[in-house]
């Protein structure tokens, strides 16, 4: 696993200067649903190597959490509504 500093350190990485060919597929990592809860977290942060900044096929994607009170289920529901 990482330290909280390493984590942070993930968390800053640039999108934009990343070559894509450095970044982990997600279609390529395999979750072992047979492995207890923190084992498979883990497991999926050693295969993905960055949970922050990944590819999902030629799609770079980068992942931020907020400390909201509003679910993620709740903004779309809103979303929608708007549409």
């Amino acid at each position: 696993m990482f330290t909280p500093k390493e984590l942070k350190d993930l968390k800053k990485v640039d999108p934009l200067a990343v070559n894509l060919d450095d970044l982990i597929d997600i279609n390529d990592v395999e979750i072992q649903m047979q492995l207890p809860r923190e084992e498979r977290i883990a497991d999926f942060i050693r295969q993905i190597k960055n949970p922050y900044l990944f590819k999902c096929g030629n799609v770079v994607v980068k992942i931020e959490f907020s400390q909201a009170e509003v679910t993620l289920t709740e903004r779309m529901k809103q979303y929608m509504r708007l549409k």
